[in-house]
C-alpha cells in the first residue's frame, strides 16, 4: 500500500493544473486533486479485507434467534438474507441481501419493546414477572421475541445494504459513508455477488491515515476540530451519574446514539459513557438484565470487558477489521474512560485515537472537563468526501420495494420518509 499512497507527480498539464493551480484561469476547486488521489486508493488495499466476513443472518429468522447467533458468535452484526420463504416465487434482485443488523440496535429494540408491554400490562392491572433474563424472557414473550427480523425494515432498525466491490476506490466508499449513515459497507463479488468481507469506518480512517503528510490530506486533518464544520459537535446525549442502566438503555434508543455520557450531576464533569455495543453486558448476565432499573450507571461503567483481545505491540491494519466487528472481545476503552478531546485538538489527532483505541467516537470537553459535543467517525468521514461528486450507488431491487411498504423511497441517493 505505501507505494499506491506515494504521491506522484502530474503526468499532463491538466494535472499540473490541478495540482498547483492556474493563476491564469478560473480557480480550480481545491478538493480536486484530494478528490483524484482518494479515487486511486482500491478498497482492496485494507488489509484482512477478505478474513472479516463471519455469517448472515436471513430475513425469517426470529430476533431472539438473531441475537442469541450473534452473541455466541461474538459478532456485533451480520447482512440479512432475503431467503425468508423458499416456497415463494423467487424474484431477481441486484443482490440477495436486503440490510444490515447489528446486535446492539435488536436488543434495545427489544427492551424498548418490553418495557412498553409491561407498561401495558400494568395500565391493565396486571403484573409481569421480572426475574428472568433477556433471552428467557424474549422466548416467554413470543410477541417480541418471534419477531422476524424482516419485520424490523418498517421501524428502520437495520441499515441498508449499500455493497462495494474490491477494485472500488476509498473515494466510493467515503462518498457512500458520507451520504448515508451507515456503520459497515458489505464487500461482494462481481461474478456471483454473494458477501466476501466488510469494510467498517475505522479502517477507512486508518486508511486515509495513511495519506499522512501530503499536502492535501493534511490540509484537512491539520486543522483544529474548532475550524471544522461538525454540526455534531455541539450535541450530546448524557445520563447522570446516579441514573439507572435503564435511563441509559433508553436514551440510547431514544436518539439513536452510539453512546450516553454519563456525569456527575453536581460538577457536570464527565465519568464515563454507556456505548450501544455494551449492551452485551445485558444479554449475558441475567442479574445485570433484571436490576437495570437499580444498576445506577455509575455502577455499570466500572464493568470491564469479558476478554481483551492481546496486543501484538504490531498493528498491520487486519486487527482493526477484526477488533470492530467483535461484540465482545473488542479491545475499546472501558467505559469509565472514554476517548476525549478538546477543540483545540486537530482532526488528525482525532482521527490517530479513535483508531488506536478502537473507539467509533469522541467527546468533546470544555476546559472543565465537561461535555459540550460528541463527534463521531461518519463526522470524520464527511470532512473527506467532496460534496460536489456525485456516486453511483445500489441499494438493490428488494430494498426498493422494503421501503415503499415502509412508507419511504430514496431521493437524490438519501433515504426520505414519506409524508
Amino acid at each position: 500500500m505505501q507505494a499506491i499512497l506515494n504521491p506522484t507527480k502530474p503526468d499532463s498539464e491538466h494535472d499540473a493544473t490541478l495540482h498547483n493551480g492556474d493563476k491564469g484561469q478560473s480557480q480550480i476547486d481545491s478538493g480536486s486533486p484530494l478528490q483524484k488521489f482518494l479515487d486511486c486508493i482500491p478498497l482492496s488495499s485494507i488489509p484482512g479485507i477478505l478474513s472479516s466476513f463471519a455469517l448472515e443472518l436471513k430475513a425469517g429468522d426470529s430476533v431472539k434467534d438473531a441475537i442469541r447467533m450473534l452473541y455466541e458468535n461474538d459478532l456485533f452484526g451480520a447482512p440479512i438474507a432475503d431467503v425468508l420463504d423458499a416456497k415463494a416465487p423467487s424474484m431477481e434482485f441486484s443482490y440477495r441481501y436486503i440490510g444490515f443488523l447489528d446486535f446492539s440496535t435488536m436488543v434495545l429494540w427489544c427492551i424498548e419493546e418490553f418495557e412498553n408491554f409491561t407498561q401495558n400490562f400494568e395500565n391493565h392491572g396486571l403484573e409481569v414477572k421480572r426475574d428472568n433474563g433477556l433471552l428467557s424472557t424474549l422466548d416467554q414473550i413470543p410477541k417480541i421475541g418471534d419477531t422476524k427480523v424482516s419485520k424490523l425494515a418498517k421501524p428502520f432498525v437495520w441499515e441498508p445494504f449499500f455493497p462495494v466491490h474490491l477494485d472500488d476506490t476509498l473515494l466510493h466508499a467515503l462518498l457512500i459513508l458520507s451520504k448515508h449513515p451507515l456503520r459497515v459497507l458489505p464487500v461482494v463479488q462481481r461474478s456471483d455477488r454473494q458477501v466476501i468481507g466488510l469494510v467498517t469506518q475505522n479502517a477507512l480512517v486508518q486508511l486515509l491515515l495513511e495519506s499522512s503528510g501530503l499536502e492535501w490530506f493534511d490540509n484537512i486533518a491539520d486543522k483544529a476540530l474548532s475550524d471544522l464544520k461538525i454540526e455534531a459537535q455541539e450535541h450530546a446525549s448524557y445520563v447522570f451519574r446516579d441514573q439507572t442502566v435503564a435511563d441509559a438503555l433508553h436514551v440510547l434508543w431514544e436518539n439513536r446514539t452510539c453512546a450516553v455520557a454519563v456525569v456527575d450531576r453536581q460538577t457536570k464533569k464527565l465519568v464515563g459513557c454507556v456505548r450501544d455495543i455494551d449492551v452485551y453486558h445485558l444479554v449475558g448476565n441475567d442479574d445485570l438484565f433484571r436490576n437495570r432499573k437499580k444498576l445506577t450507571v455509575g455502577e455499570f461503567i466500572h464493568l470491564g470487558p469479558d476478554e481483551a483481545e492481546p496486543s501484538t505491540g504490531i498493528d498491520n491494519g487486519a486487527s482493526v477489521i477484526r477488533r470492530n466487528l467483535h461484540l465482545k472481545r473488542r479491545c475499546v476503552p472501558k467505559m469509565d474512560s472514554p476517548l476525549t478531546n478538546k477543540k483545540r485538538d486537530t482532526l488528525k489527532q482525532l482521527m490517530k485515537n479513535a483508531t488506536e483505541r478502537n473507539s467509533r467516537f469522541s467527546f468533546l470537553m470544555n476546559e472543565n472537563d465537561q461535555v459540550i459535543g460528541l463527534i463521531t467517525l461518519r463526522d470524520v468521514i464527511l470532512q473527506f468526501a467532496p460534496p460536489c461528486v456525485s456516486s453511483s450507488i445500489d441499494g438493490g431491487g428488494f430494498f426498493q420495494m422494503a421501503l415503499e411498504q415502509s412508507g419511504c423511497h430514496v431521493e437524490d441517493g438519501t433515504l426520505v420518509r414519506n409524508h
